[in-house]
C-alpha cells in the first residue's frame, strides 16, 4: 500500500471520527436537518441559530431557568462530581487540602494554579498580612450603622466602598493592580468582618497583629478583650482554618455567577466582590447553615425528630441542611466538617442542638424517601452548629462563609476577564407579553 492511499484512508477515519462528535438535528417543521459540532462534551448554543423556518426569524434558542443544563464559561478552578461526591480545587482532592494544607496556601493555588514554593508562600503571606489594616475613614464608615445592623449588609457596603479609595483598582488589566487589589481584600476582608461584629456589640475595634495566622488573626479582632497578647486557642485555629478551606470555591454557584456577570462590565474588584456578598447573603445559598440552626431550635428535642420529618415528607417543611444543587451524594465536605465539629464540640463543650442534628442524619440516611432523592447532609449541616459552639451570633454565619470565598470568587473573576471568548453577561429571554398595544388615555380606561 502507497502513502498516498494511506494518507488518504487516515483522512477518511479522521473524518468519521470528527463526525461522530457532533449532533444531529432535525427539525420536523422544516424537515431539515443540522449538524452540531459536540467539544468537551457540550454543543455551542450559538449553533441552534442556525435552526429557523423562515430566514427572517431570530433563530432557535435554548430555555434553561436558573442554568440547570447550561455551561456559562470554560474554568480550570474547581472540578465537582456530584454524582460521585468529587470536589477538587486546581486537580487536588479538597480532603488532601483540608488535611495537609492552609487556607492561605490553599488561596494561593486557586488565584496561581499551583502549590506555592516556600519561598512563594512566605511572600504571599506577608503581602495578604500587610494589607489587612484598613484606612481609617472605613472605621468612621462602619460607626455610622446602627447597632442592630445586619453584618452581612455591614460587609456588602464596605467593600463596595473600598473602591472610592483605591483608584487603581479600575485598571483590571493591569496584572500589578490585579495583584494589589488581591491583596487588599483577601486581607482586608477579616478586619472588616471583625470590625462589624464588635460593631454590633458596641465593643471597640481591635486592630489585627500580624504575626499571628491569618484564622487566629481573626479570632483576635473578633474576641480580644483585655489580653495585651491574644494567643487563639489551637483547636479554634485550626478548625476556623479547616472551614475557610472548604468555602474557598465551589464552581459556578449563584455568588460566583454574580461576580463574573458583574465584573463582565468591567466594573473593578471591589464592585464586583460586594455583588458576589450580596448574592451570598440569601438563605438558600449563605444564609443556608443559619436556617439549619433555625430548624434545629424548632425541632426542639431528639423525640420531636420522627414527627418533624414525617412533616418533611408531607411537603409541609424542609429539611435545611440536607441535598445540594451538584450533589448527589454525601458532600464531600461534610465528612470533614463532621471531624472537626467533634474536635470544638470536646474543647467547648457539646452543642445542645447536636443530638437532634444527628438524629436527623440517622434517620434520612436510612430513611427510602430521602436515599431515593438523594438528600444526604451537605456543607451546611454542621457548619452552623460549630459556629455557634465557637461563640458566633447566627447573623455572623454567611460572613464567615464570605470570608474565604473571596480567593475563589477573585480566581474566578480573573479567569473570566482573562478569558478572549467572554463579553458582557447578556441572557436571551423568550417574550410571552402582549404584542404591540395603542396607547389608552386614562378617561377611557375602564
Amino acid at each position: 500500500m502507497d502513502s498516498a492511499t494511506t494518507a488518504t484512508q487516515t483522512k477518511k477515519a479522521e473524518d468519521a471520527s470528527a463526525s461522530r462528535e457532533s449532533l444531529t438535528i432535525t427539525d420536523n417543521r422544516s424537515g431539515k436537518s443540522y449538524e452540531i459540532p459536540i467539544k468537551n462534551g457540550a454543543i455551542r448554543a450559538m449553533d441552534l441559530r442556525q435552526i429557523k423556518v423562515d430566514p427572517a426569524e431570530f433563530g432557535m434558542m435554548s430555555y434553561d431557568p436558573a442554568y440547570n443544563n447550561t455551561a456559562s464559561c470554560i474554568s480550570k478552578i474547581t472540578f465537582i462530581d456530584g454524582d460521585a461526591g468529587i470536589l477538587r480545587y486546581r486537580g487536588y482532592p479538597i480532603e488532601d487540602l483540608a488535611e495537609k494544607s492552609t487556607y492561605l496556601e490553599t488561596a494561593y493555588l486557586l488565584l496561581h494554579g499551583e502549590l506555592p514554593t516556600a519561598a512563594q508562600l512566605k511572600e504571599w503571606t506577608y503581602s495578604v498580612t500587610h494589607h489587612t489594616f484598613i484606612h481609617e475613614s472605613i472605621k468612621k464608615f462602619l460607626d455610622g450603622f446602627h447597632y442592630d445592623a445586619h453584618p452581612m449588609g455591614m460587609m456588602i457596603s464596605t467593600i463596595a466602598a473600598l473602591s472610592t479609595f483605591y483608584h487603581d483598582a479600575k485598571d483590571i488589566f493591569d496584572a500589578e493592580s490585579r495583584r494589589k487589589q488581591t491583596y487588599r481584600l483577601v486581607g482586608k476582608m477579616p478586619t472588616i468582618a471583625a470590625f462589624s461584629y464588635r460593631h454590633t456589640l458596641g465593643m471597640p475595634f481591635v486592630y489585627p497583629d500580624n504575626e499571628l495566622s491569618y484564622p487566629g488573626n481573626f479570632l483576635n479582632m473578633l474576641f480580644r478583650t483585655t489580653e495585651a497578647k491574644y494567643r487563639p486557642n489551637p483547636t479554634l485555629e485550626h478548625a476556623l482554618d479547616v472551614l475557610f478551606i472548604l468555602h474557598a470555591d465551589h464552581e459556578q454557584n449563584c455568588s460566583t455567577n454574580t461576580i463574573r456577570g458583574v465584573g463582565s462590565s468591567h466594573v473593578d474588584p471591589y464592585s464586583a466582590t460586594a455583588a458576589a456578598i450580596a448574592a451570598l447573603y440569601g438563605p438558600l445559598h449563605g444564609g443556608a447553615n443559619e436556617e439549619v440552626l433555625h430548624m434545629l431550635l424548632e425541632i426542639g428535642t431528639v423525640q420531636k425528630v420522627p414527627e418533624f420529618i414525617k412533616r418533611v415528607k408531607a411537603g409541609e417543611v424542609k429539611l435545611m441542611g440536607f441535598g445540594h444543587r451538584v450533589y448527589k451524594h454525601y458532600d464531600p465536605r461534610a465528612r470533614i466538617i463532621k471531624k472537626v465539629a467533634y474536635e470544638v464540640f470536646e474543647l467547648m463543650g457539646k452543642n445542645p442542638l447536636l443530638e437532634i442534628a444527628l438524629e436527623c442524619e440517622r434517620i434520612a440516611l436510612e430513611d427510602e424517601y430521602f436515599i431515593k432523592r438523594k438528600l444526604y447532609p451537605n456543607v451546611d449541616f454542621y457548619t452552623g452548629l460549630i459556629y455557634q459552639s465557637m461563640g458566633f451570633p447566627i447573623s455572623m454565619f454567611p460572613v464567615l462563609f464570605a470570608i474565604p470565598r473571596t480567593s475563589g470568587w477573585i480566581a474566578q473573576w480573573q479567569e473570566m476577564l482573562l478569558d478572549p471568548e467572554q463579553k458582557i453577561a447578556r441572557p436571551r429571554q423568550i417574550y410571552l407579553g402582549h404584542d404591540t398595544r395603542q396607547y389608552v388615555p386614562m378617561d377611557q380606561r375602564g
